[in-house]
């Protein structure tokens, strides 16, 4: 799927085709949603010759679940998606595309591990301290789960009936070393282990090459690398390149005639008709569109039953340089039973001022900014030192609560979602197209997917084009 931007350029479509009996009202394809994956469509749709079309965003930026926030003297913080890692070829390959350059994240040193009054630090090398033994097993048991199609493994009725939660408990696991399962689940799917679904982890672990530390470490994993200027950056370049393509604060409430020949959405600045529709959110989000007529039952169902809300809070605490590298410390900081999941050095690549990430536990920290920002600056001085007492500036995102078109960050699907709802995912419904992050054949949930989702979509369009 890397190549799907090169191999729609080589569709194409022929002017008189483009223009072929068409009023001046209907456009060929609306988009709706301006993230990764459906401007990574767009982009491709222009690629390919093809100027009739428009992506309509709800909200007022592009970027989706990708957002940079401000932090300084020229400097960003992503507080959504922001790493890739081996493996994730399609984002990447966009990335150089785009111009967008990379560098490595910061582990260098010692994690500081907090839990009730006690503090140790350890030198994790690029992981976050997993049980090999077990990561292997899941490895193994992952080959047995496509990434695309986890519904269709041959062990579908065993597995989607457990939790991560429930397959750990076999395994034995101390109760010392559950807190780092707890992180390390919570930071993939935004959940506990037992809301986790053990098929759908294992699909997740099969697009890392069927190697779990691919998934769950820093070094040679998923989260290996960043963007310079941030991951929004990537959205943001390709918007500027479509100008007027894109309409922001464009909502689509209803979308009417999806099995005729043109199709109607009715958005807050108007309606917009198109022969095709390529619908590129999240799936729960889908389920807020009116549907005239209403969708077929399945996948109206997995609309309805997709998980809508898996709380992730991020928070970014800023300071003058990163003063905890003298120390021989990288930044990162786990909390056994505490409010933070995981805690990281996201400062920029030179290291110019320094930047401390978290993914925190809503329920134990203050909603109050302010107040947030003294109770984590004082979990920060017990890791790094007195200095974390005087940031800068403090930021906090509740993906949960940011605007109305975000539900949740990420999707935590439990058990038996799969062997239910999965045939419905990815099927056509009439002039429907479905994309975005979660229908992607690897990847699914991360930038990646969204940007394979966008190309994908980009060529099931214009395929139905030519056939027309």
């Amino acid at each position: 799927m890397a190549g799907a931007s090169t191999a729609a350029g080589t569709i194409g479509l022929s002017p008189g085709l483009a223009r072929a009996g068409k009023s001046e009202d209907v456009l060929d394809i609306a988009i709706i949603g301006a993230g990764l994956a459906g401007l990574t469509a767009a982009r491709d749709l222009r690629q390919a010759g093809c100027e009739s079309f428009v992506v309509l965003e709800a909200r007022n930026r592009v970027g989706g679940r990708t957002l940079n926030y401000e932090v300084g003297s020229g400097h960003v913080s992503e507080v959504g998606g922001q790493w890739i890692g081996p493996g994730q070829t399609a984002v990447a390959d966009l990335a150089r595309e785009l111009d967008v350059g990379t560098f490595p994240t910061y582990y260098k040193g010692n994690t500081v591990v907090l839990g009730g009054d006690g503090r140790l630090e350890a030198d994790l090398k690029g992981t976050f301290g997993s049980d090999e033994a077990i990561g292997a097993r899941l490895s193994e048991l992952s080959r047995n789960v496509p990434a695309g199609s986890p519904w269709k493994s041959a062990k579908v009725a065993e597995l989607d009936k457990l939790s991560v939660g429930d397959w750990l408990a076999r395994q034995q696991v101390k109760p010392e070393d559950r807190s780092g399962w707890n992180a390390s689940i919570g930071l993939s799917g935004g959940v506990m282990p037992a809301k986790m679904g053990m098929l759908h982890f294992l699909s997740m672990i099969n697009s890392a090459a069927c190697d779990y530390m691919q998934l769950d470490s820093i070094k040679h994993s998923a989260q290996e690398t960043r963007f310079i200027g941030g991951s929004q950056v990537l959205s943001i370049r390709m918007a500027q390149a479509l100008g007027k393509k894109v309409r922001l604060s464009c909502p689509v409430r209803r979308i009417a005639n999806w099995d005729r020949e043109v199709v109607t959405l009715q958005t807050d600045q108007g309606a917009v008709r198109a022969r095709q529709v390529i619908i590129a959110m999240h799936p729960a989000l889908c389920h807020q569109v009116q549907f005239d007529p209403p969708l077929p039952e399945k996948r109206a169902a997995l609309q309805r039953a997709w998980p809508a809300h898996s709380p992730a809070r991020k928070t970014a605490m800023v300071y003058t340089r990163p003063f905890w590298r003298d120390k021989g410390l990288n930044g990162h900081i786990f909390q056994v039973d505490g409010p933070i999941i995981w805690a990281f050095d996201n400062s920029p690549p030179g290291g110019e001022i320094g930047v401390i990430n978290a993914f925190i536990s809503n329920a134990q920290v203050p909603s109050d900014h302010q107040a947030a920002r003294r109770f984590l600056s004082e979990i920060y001085a017990r890791a790094f030192g007195s200095e974390a007492l005087s940031p800068v500036s403090y930021h906090d995102h509740d993906w949960g609560r940011a605007d109305p078109w975000t539900l949740t960050c990420v999707s935590a699907i439990p058990p038996g979602f799969w062997s239910t709802h999965g045939e419905a995912l990815r099927p056509s419904c009439g002039k429907l197209i479905w994309s975005g992050t979660e229908t992607a054949e690897i990847w699914a949930g991360y930038m990646d997917g969204a940007v394979r989702s966008g190309h994908q979509a980009a060529l099931q369009v214009l395929n139905t084009l030519r056939r027309v």
